[in-house]
């Protein structure tokens, strides 16, 4: 009797035992498995701010007369040829107040392209002379701030040809001769003001000299 217990006692403490490994050693299925956490985002990069250079730009001044010269923010561009493009963009763009385009409304810029000898071709579209207004003058003025905002702006730049719709011109509007490459020239600029004389006697000056 005492012999069967204890065998019973021994099968007891073996499921038991047993039950015990199942449950520590065999996952459970049962319940709300914990989610898996989330991968943090990468940090965003920062906003590299776009690079500029300062160009020369030229206008019509306020009496018409003469090329006004002004510095503009542009992007800056490699290789040179798209900085060129860049340069005759901005020089199409309009005038700031209150000078005037010296660029017929309505022109673009169809192609440019710069030769080993540092001449550029600028074509620009039709409106440059259909649009432009005439006149010895304003057809000087138009020719010369594209030659001179590139020339002015980019040093390898020597001469500049304006083509007209893909081809050569001989004129806008029958004034200037376009069938050759053109060097810079700054005859037409405004003078620049004069600095105020300096007094030749001091104010409060105790000289009783008589002019």
């Amino acid at each position: 009797m005492a012999r069967r217990v204890a065998v019973a006692s021994m099968v007891v403490v073996a499921v038991l035992a047993a039950g015990w490994g199942a449950w520590t050693l065999v996952p459970r299925w049962y319940g709300p498995r914990a989610a898996p956490a989330a991968a943090e985002p990468p940090p965003a990069a920062a906003a590299i701010p776009e690079r500029k250079i300062k160009a020369t730009l030229y206008f019509v001044s306020e009496d018409g007369l003469s090329l006004v010269a002004r510095e503009r923010e542009i992007p800056f561009a490699e290789p040179i040829v798209v900085q060129a493009r860049r340069i005759v963009e901005a020089q199409l763009e309009p005038a700031p107040a209150p000078l005037a385009a010296a660029i017929p409304p309505g022109t673009t810029l169809r192609t440019l392209f710069i030769t080993d000898r540092g001449d550029a071709f600028v074509d620009l579209s039709p409106q440059v002379t259909t649009n432009h207004p005439g006149g010895a003058t304003n057809e000087l003025f138009t020719v010369y701030a594209i030659v001179n905002a590139l020339t002015v702006n980019l040093p390898v730049v020597t001469r500049v040809q304006i083509l007209v719709n893909g081809r050569e011109a001989d004129t806008l509007a029958g004034h200037v001769d376009l069938r050759r490459p053109l060097q810079k020239n700054l005859k037409w600029l405004a003078p620049q003001a004069a600095a105020p004389a300096e007094p030749t006697q001091p104010p409060g000056s105790n000289d009783k000299r008589r002019p």
